[in-house]
C-alpha cells in the first residue's frame, strides 16, 4: 500500500520502503518463503546420488557415455570392415560356382560369421566372462 502526503504528492523515501516491501512479501522466491530444511534435504539427497553414482563408477557397474560411444563405434567399424571385406573374400570361390544353392549357403555363411561377432557380447565390449566375474 503506498501512502499519499497530498492528492497525487508522495514521499519518495517511504513510498520506496513501502514498494519494495510490497514486492518482497509477493515473490515467491523471497527469502522468507523458502523452507531451509527441505532445501537441506534436497542437497543431501544429491550428494548422496552423486556418491553413489562415483562408487558405481569405480565398481564398473555403470559407463561413461564417453566410453560407451566409443565402444558402439568401435563395433559398428569392425563390422562395417567384414562386411565390406566379403566380396573380395567370396568372389574368386563364387566365380567358379554355378549351383545357386551352394552360392547361396558360402554367403549365408559369411554373413552368420560376421553377425555371429556382433551378437558376441564378451568381445565387442573387451571383456570375458572371467574379468566380468572380478567386477562383480
Amino acid at each position: 500500500m503506498i501512502t499519499e502526503i497530498r492528492p497525487g504528492l508522495y514521499d519518495l523515501k517511504t513510498v520506496n520502503h513501502q514498494y519494495i516491501n510490497y514486492l518482497r512479501k509477493n515473490n515467491p522466491d523471497s527469502e522468507s518463503t523458502i523452507n531451509y530444511n527441505a532445501e537441506r534435504a534436497k542437497l543431501v539427497r544429491a550428494k548422496r546420488e552423486a556418491q553413489e553414482l562415483e562408487l558405481k563408477l569405480r565398481r564398473n557397474e555403470v559407463h561413461t557415455t564417453e566410453d560407451v560411444e566409443q565402444v558402439m563405434t568401435d563395433t559398428l567399424v569392425r563390422f562395417k570392415t567384414r562386411l565390406m571385406a566379403i566380396p573380395a573374400k567370396l568372389s574368386p570361390i563364387l566365380s567358379k560356382k554355378k549351383d545357386q544353392t551352394e552360392i547361396f549357403k558360402l554367403l549365408k555363411s559369411a554373413i552368420d560369421e560376421v553377425l555371429e561377432e556382433l551378437s558376441d557380447f564378451q568381445t565387442v565390449f573387451g571383456y570375458g566372462v572371467e574379468d566380468e566375474e572380478t567386477h562383480s
